[in-house]
Order: C-alpha cells, then sequence, then structure tokens
C-alpha cells in the first residue's frame, strides 16, 4: 500500500517527474472513460489510486482520456495536478444533471491547428466550407457543397427524426420527442435520460480529443457563441452512430440505474467503435482538408517551436535581441 494512502491521503513523496510530452500516450490509443463515485482519489508515483468500500484500484494516469466523478467523489491536490500534466479531461458529474468541467493541458506542444482552426472559423468562405465537410460526413455519397447552412440544418433535422423513429421501432421503445430539464436529471421519461446520459459521455471524449490536439473547444463551425461549441460540432457527427442507439438499447433493458447503465454500455460500444482514433482522423481531416501534406508536416504535436509574428513577415525567430547594436553608426 503506498505512503499516500496509508497515510489518509497525506503524502511525504511528490512521486515521480511529471512525464514529457512525447512520452505520453496518443489520444487515440488511450482508455476512453472511466466513471467514479463515492470514492477518494489519490496518487502513487505516476499513477491514480480510486479507493472505496470494496478496496483500492490503480489506473495509470498517461492511458487514461477522460475521467468522469460522480457525486461522493473527492480528489486530492496532487492528483488533479497530475492528471492535468497527463492531458486527462476530468468531468464532474454533479447531483440533478448540474455538471462542471475542466481540463488539463494539451498533448501538445504546437498551437498550429489551433491557428489554423481560429483563421478557418473568422473567414465566411472557409467556415462554411468547413461546416459542409461536417454535414457531409453525415450524407455520404451525396454532395452538400451547394447547398446553404439553413438547407443543411433542414436536411440533418430530418435524419434525425429518422434515427429516432427507426431505433424506436427496433428497441420497442415508445418515442414522442427529446425533453429534459438541464437542472434535474429525473425530470424526464427514461429514454430521455438515457440520451442525456450517452451524450454527456460523447460530449466528454470529444472535449478530451479537441483539447489534447491543442484546438480550442469554443471556437466551432456549425455551433456558435458556447464554450463548447466545437464539442457539440464534433460530437454531432458520432450521435447517430453510438450515442442514441446505446440510449435506446439501454431504455428497453429497463435498468434500475439508467444513467450508470447507459455510461457502461457507452464505454464497451466507444472501444467497439473506435471513436478516439476516429474523431482524432475526423478533426485533423475537418480542419487541414484544404492544407497541402508539406504544410500539414509542421503541424507535428511533437514540435516545440517558438516564433515571434511579424506583420511583414508572417514570423521571425524567437530567442534573440532585435536591440540596434550601441554605438552604430546612426546620422
Amino acid at each position: 500500500m503506498s505512503d499516500a494512502i496509508a497515510g489518509g491521503g497525506k503524502s511525504n513523496r511528490r512521486g515521480a517527474p511529471p512525464p514529457d510530452i512525447v512520452d505520453l500516450v496518443r489520444v487515440e490509443d488511450r482508455i476512453s472513460f472511466l466513471y467514479f463515485e463515492h470514492c477518494k482519489i489519490n496518487r502513487a508515483d505516476n499513477a491514480i489510486t480510486v479507493r472505496d468500500g470494496e478496496g483500492t484500484v490503480y489506473v495509470p494516469s498517461a492511458t487514461l482520456s477522460v475521467l468522469m466523478l460522480g457525486p461522493g467523489a473527492s480528489m486530492t491536490h496532487d492528483a488533479m495536478t497530475m492528471l492535468g500534466e497527463c492531458g486527462v479531461t476530468v468531468v464532474w458529474v454533479g447531483e440533478r444533471g448540474i455538471r462542471m468541467y475542466a481540463f488539463g493541458k494539451p498533448l501538445t506542444h504546437s498551437s498550429g491547428l489551433l491557428q489554423v482552426q481560429a483563421r478557418l472559423v473568422s473567414n465566411t468562405r472557409t467556415r462554411l466550407a468547413v461546416a459542409r465537410r461536417m454535414y457531409g460526413m453525415r450524407f455520404p455519397g451525396e454532395s452538400v457543397g451547394h447547398l446553404t447552412m439553413g438547407q443543411l440544418r433542414g436536411r440533418e433535422g430530418v435524419r434525425v427524426r429518422r434515427v429516432y423513429k427507426e431505433w424506436s421501432e427496433i428497441t420497442g421503445v415508445e418515442w414522442s420527442r427529446r425533453t429534459y430539464n438541464p437542472d434535474d436529471f429525473d425530470d424526464a421519461t427514461e429514454i430521455n435520460k438515457a440520451l442525456s446520459a450517452a451524450h454527456v459521455c460523447l460530449y466528454a471524449l470529444a472535449h478530451s480529443a479537441i483539447v489534447a490536439l491543442g484546438c480550442s473547444p469554443g471556437l466551432g463551425f456549425v455551433h456558435t457563441g458556447h464554450e463548447r461549441s466545437f464539442v457539440y460540432d464534433i460530437a454531432d457527427l458520432y450521435k447517430a452512430e453510438i450515442s442514441i442507439p446505446v440510449a435506446f438499447q439501454t431504455a428497453a433493458e429497463k435498468p434500475m440505474d439508467i444513467g450508470v447503465e447507459t455510461r457502461r454500455k457507452m464505454r464497451n460500444a466507444v472501444y467497439g467503435l473506435s471513436i478516439l482514433p476516429r474523431m482524432v482522423t475526423d478533426i485533423k481531416s475537418l480542419l487541414l482538408g484544404e492544407i497541402p501534406a508539406e504544410g500539414a508536416a509542421d503541424l507535428a504535436s511533437e514540435m516545440n517551436h517558438l516564433g515571434l509574428w511579424d506583420e511583414k513577415e508572417g514570423e521571425v525567430a524567437a530567442g534573440r535581441s532585435y536591440a540596434e547594436p550601441e554605438g552604430g553608426g546612426g546620422d
């Protein structure tokens, strides 16, 4: 047993040194998410320890993508510090459906993808092109390059209604419409509670992938005006394939705790469908679709590049003095 656990959560050791970016597991190769409640989370070297009434579990933090904490969970400062160093997204899931989010630093030194994202979203033409690519992923084999955003929203609404209807018929779960109370998880039908739980898992994974790549969760192309606009953009690409089917299948089984069972089935589905690797690939494809391969090579996650912006040259070297030499030959 570690001295942190034996000492009731207080440790005299600082643990192993924080890992370097290049040593961390890539986001697409990580465990999707873990959920814990009514437990104490501490640190043992570069792993977290989760202790409850049934014992202690050790989780290597560098292999974890998302940690979801339910009611009754508490965490030490050491554990949170290490999770931040390892780029783990930590999601607090509170009672009555009230949620708070926090995330660690990106799994990259480069701001290249973030700069590309900001440039694309700041121009109407390029933003529309990315948004059309997003909708095009939901209508494979169809051309959507000529449609306006209004037309695309209309087609998407029809598609989602059809998905709900199909899964209602497949599972026998009664369906009328999507309705829920964001301040009270239990103030909804069982299928709507299952959908809320499944979508939250998907949002957490999308948030983790976006942040790990160094992108901004708030710079969306379809969604706008919210701190997680890009999270909703990315999550919407997979709802019809994963969270909606999982929610209807879980509701059909009528479990005692539909939130717990939905999260369990989502974890299995995320692994089975390789959602995290696909999210990483899709985010890069959406943002780099118009960038030549040789230019995209400059956006490697392990790059530790720092320059100075110049309005004429674009960028000049950092780490040097640009002051004029003293005693120069001025007039």
